[in-house]
């Protein structure tokens, strides 16, 4: 294998570590749950930095591995809705966003052309707060530790970031799209 393929290889690890991640969220295995999905964590770090240091980034990278980090997060607040350790509203609220992300960057590209995303810091701040709520919840479920203080807060901040990140989206690429399309 070439160098340059390692952190194309962890990414791709990381995507395959979905399954058994959801296997054992459904099973109710909240600690072997846990381990997968930090050590997933772990190999985004290690294939973000492989990547970097050593310029091995590629346009295959550049695409996977936003896709394996959404796969993951997916993953997770699926098997924690199945678990009913979440509410199943909030999963299709986070899920639903997403949807409606890809939907409109698919009908970007169908009716006006190539689409280039620009996440903003709104979005930044909503993966980091699901990303901190569900290693939370995992990790509450796995050794109940987590004040739940502090996982009624990261719910709050998950619930209004997501909504506000989905109507900035919305908004930006609509705003975006009318121009494009009064032009043609």
């Amino acid at each position: 294998m070439n160098p340059k393929q390692i952190p194309n290889a962890i990414t791709i690890s990381r995507m395959v570590a979905s399954l058994p991640l959801l296997y054992f969220l459904i099973e109710g295995n909240s600690r072997v749950a846990f381990w997968i999905a930090m050590l997933a964590g772990m190999s985004d770090s290690i294939d973000g930095y492989l990547a970097k240091k050593f310029d091995w980034r590629t346009a295959l990278g550049g695409l996977l591995d936003p896709i394996a980090d959404k796969l993951l997060l997916s993953v997770c607040f699926i098997g924690l809705a199945w678990q009913h350790a979440i509410p199943f509203w909030l999963c299709v609220l986070v899920l639903g966003r997403d949807v409606v992300i890809v939907t409109g960057a698919w009908v970007w590209w169908k009716t006006i052309g190539p689409f280039k995303p620009m996440p903003s810091w709104i979005s930044k701040l909503t993966t980091f707060f699901q990303i901190v709520y569900v290693g939370l919840k995992l990790a509450d479920l796995a050794y109940a530790f987590v004040p739940e203080i502090a996982l009624s807060l990261l719910l709050w901040l998950v619930i209004g970031f997501t909504i506000a990140s989905g109507l900035d989206y919305f908004i930006r690429y609509g705003s975006r799209a009318l121009r494009a399309w009064r032009k043609q």
